[in-house]
């Protein structure tokens, strides 16, 4: 009888930590879908046995869509609207039922033609008013949201400026907030995207009141005086440095008060001769408390980086079976292909993790970490060297010209450093992970995550001095070239050419760009009035005359590298110059840390084989009818449900557009959809500015 009590208590311990279904993933009022960004929904109406019959239910066109233009934002609904942004950045609200406009707020007053990405908008409810907010250009705005007028208690007339209340002068510098952040109690918890060049603003998290729009608190990202990580940086580097900024977003743990905070690199990106030292919290998982913006706790993935490894995308709030009990976590993805998992109070690591050795840097200045840190699992879900195996054998005369420019580059690994006869970076700058954000399944613990597998080719150059009086060619090599390229070519689709502007732009209009940025470009004011309309005229015209161009700021020096571009290591006819596959999509068992299942994700249209994959932006989410819902992939423009258990396509559809954003699951009036914002732009794709919803006739 004992031995019998024995064993059931024991079955009993262990069942009461077994996973079930959870409830309360109904809604989709919050960016990510729930409080912890899992991209869950508990609906399943559609289900593995129905979702072959899925039909379109209703589109909306925004007619926003211009050349070059995308559409990243995840909808919310709440109380049966739907919230969501457009190429040109208009907030507008939907009958989420029909599709039928409610309203459109317009933050460019009719006068901005475009502006840069958004991914989503944030809700605010005290059960009296309601509020949406969004951000366009330097400015974030407080939106009621029954009739999409601007809140005038809410800053300046509804809108505060972001540059404000940084403790130094940036009103030069590009500063925005391309991700909603999380409303935690009476506060707004703000991304904000900073240049990642010299000069440009700090990265500061900051909450602002809901109500008011004042800065409730602060928490630097490159230290002050008397604050934890000073001494990582040289002395006052806080005073005329930017970066180290969060932009892909964050999670707060309500139960807990605390939000999980991941941060980008440091100003200069690719080479740190004025920035000696680790850098904290640059490419950082911080853990601060809600309440006051406090460090709790941090982990830095990449001491002084110098590959342009931000993290990604927000994290998410996970649970891990770890010896019969559920452990609640928070789970990180990476540019690199890993996956981070720490205790959320603590920060300890879940999986081990592994110091290696980091080869030094080639670039006199340069002063790299001799160690970086990886985590032996989960096992990396994207390739981590390409390798000579890997050259390409699409063609024989593809392999041929690949493995000629492959023997010349240098490629020791994850951590190869910039070089100037060129470094291949593997994943590169676009990942591995994407900002659209991660799944995570509650019942199965199966975490999913799409990659790119795309090489770069990293190489530095000689900069040349970029203020005083100089000529605008001068100006162009120091500001645009690393970008668009000695010879104005470019990267398309990611950096477009720069060739024929005279035939698309008058001068006004090249220098309003310049000087406020437009799309991926941040704005160069700060190099003043003179040399932005040498600049305009030198692009325009070839007019290669002096100007006088604005000061650094002070104790900023000019960097003796800069790059020569945003290159993607390709094939004589464009394709990616390693193996397929060039996207994956995967799902990884947390519990184990291992793969549960891992495809190919995304087709060539132009290839005869299906099973490439390609590059994909945007996320998916996970549902209790067995279904992960995605987009995503750049070329095909499919909108696809796949087994969540076993990664078989279950449907699929073509939209409007490529579907480069995260759906969003909802239900009105008993009726379950999924709805996702076809806006294309990528890889050479047309552009599109169309929400399609889906549901069952």
């Amino acid at each position: 009888m004992r031995s019998f009590l024995c064993v059931f208590l024991l079955t009993a311990a262990v069942w009461g930590q077994k996973r079930v279904a959870p409830s309360g993933y109904e809604t989709w009022d919050r960016f990510g879908g729930s409080k912890e960004n899992i991209h869950y929904s508990s609906l399943k109406q559609i289900h593995r046995g129905n979702v072959g019959q899925l039909k379109v239910a209703w589109s909306y066109d925004t007619g926003d869509a211009f050349q070059g233009s995308e559409m990243q934002c995840q909808p919310i609904v709440v109380d049966g609207v739907l919230y969501a942004t457009t190429p040109k950045l208009r907030v507008i609200a939907l009958d989420a039922a029909s599709g039928k406009l409610l309203w459109s707020f317009d933050p460019w007053d009719g006068k901005q033609q475009n502006g840069r990405r958004s991914r989503g908008l944030s809700y605010w409810t005290d059960g009296k008013q309601a509020r949406v907010f969004g951000s366009a250009g330097v400015y974030l705005y407080s939106l009621n949201a029954k009739t999409g007028q601007l809140d005038d208690g809410f800053g300046k007339q509804g809108r505060v400026d972001l540059r404000e209340g940084l403790g130094r002068a940036v009103d030069r510098f590009p500063m925005s907030s391309t991700t909603p952040g999380p409303v935690y109690k009476d506060m707004l918890i703000v991304p904000t995207l900073t240049g990642e060049g010299h000069p440009s603003g700090p990265g500061d998290i900051r909450a602002f009141d809901v109500r008011t729009g004042k800065i409730r608190w602060a928490f630097h990202t490159i230290p002050r005086p008397g604050e934890f990580g000073y001494e990582t940086w040289p002395k006052d580097t806080w005073q005329h440095t930017g970066g180290a900024n969060n932009w892909a977003g964050m999670v707060v743990d309500y139960k807990r008060g605390l939000v999980f905070v991941p941060t980008g690199s440091a100003a200069f990106d690719f080479y740190g001769s004025d920035r000696h030292g680790d850098n904290l919290f640059a490419n950082t998982l911080l853990c601060l408390r809600a309440d006051t913006g406090e460090r709790v706790w941090h982990f830095q993935a990449v001491k002084h980086d110098v590959w342009d490894r931000d993290f990604p995308t927000a994290p998410v709030l996970v649970t891990v079976r770890r010896d019969g009990k559920l452990i609640d976590a928070v789970a990180q993805a990476t540019k690199s292909g890993h996956v981070f998992v720490f205790e959320r109070e603590t920060g300890k690591s879940l999986f081990p993790l592994e110091t290696r050795k980091a080869p030094a840097s080639p670039a006199d200045g340069e002063l790299l970490s001799a160690t970086q840190v990886l985590p032996l699992a989960p096992p990396p879900f994207s390739r981590q060297m390409f390798s000579e195996d890997l050259v390409t054998d699409r063609t024989p005369e593809a392999h041929r010209i690949v493995l000629e420019r492959w023997r010349a580059v240098r490629n020791d690994g994850p951590f190869t450093p910039p070089s100037f006869e060129g470094s291949i970076v593997f994943p590169g700058f676009d990942g591995g992970a994407e900002w659209g954000g991660q799944a995570f399944d509650p019942e199965t613990g199966y975490f999913y995550v799409n990659a790119n597998e795309m090489p770069w080719i990293l190489r530095l150059v000689p900069a040349r001095a970029s203020r005083g009086v100089m000529t605008s060619q001068r100006l162009y090599v120091s500001r645009c070239a690393s970008c668009h390229g000695d010879n104005k070519k470019g990267s398309p689709p990611q950096f477009p050419s720069l060739e024929g502007l005279e035939k698309r732009f008058t001068q006004a209009r090249v220098e309003e760009v310049i000087r406020k940025g437009t799309g991926r470009m941040p704005g160069f004011g700060s190099i003043g009035d003179g040399g932005i309309t040498a600049l305009a005229r030198y692009l325009l015209k070839q007019e290669d005359t002096e100007a006088r161009v604005a000061e650094a700021p002070k104790g900023l020096t000019d960097l003796k590298y800069t790059i020569d571009g945003y290159n993607k290591f390709l094939d004589p006819d464009g394709y990616p110059a390693v193996k397929p596959p060039w996207g994956t999509l995967t799902a990884i068992d947390l519990d184990g840390g291992k793969f549960a299942w891992r495809i190919p994700f995304g087709e060539h249209p132009s290839l005869e084989r299906k099973d490439t994959g390609s590059e994909n932006y945007g996320g998916g989410i996970v549902t209790a009818g067995g279904l992960f819902f995605i987009g995503a992939t750049n070329l095909d423009k499919k909108f696809r449900a796949f087994d969540k258990l076993t990664g078989k396509v279950l449907w699929e559809t073509v939209l409007p557009a490529s579907g480069n954003a995260t759906p969003a699951m909802y239900q009105v009036k008993g009726k379950q959809y999924v709805v996702i914002g076809a806006g294309g732009g990528k890889s050479g794709a047309a552009s599109g500015g169309t929400y399609v919803a889906f549901a069952l006739p």
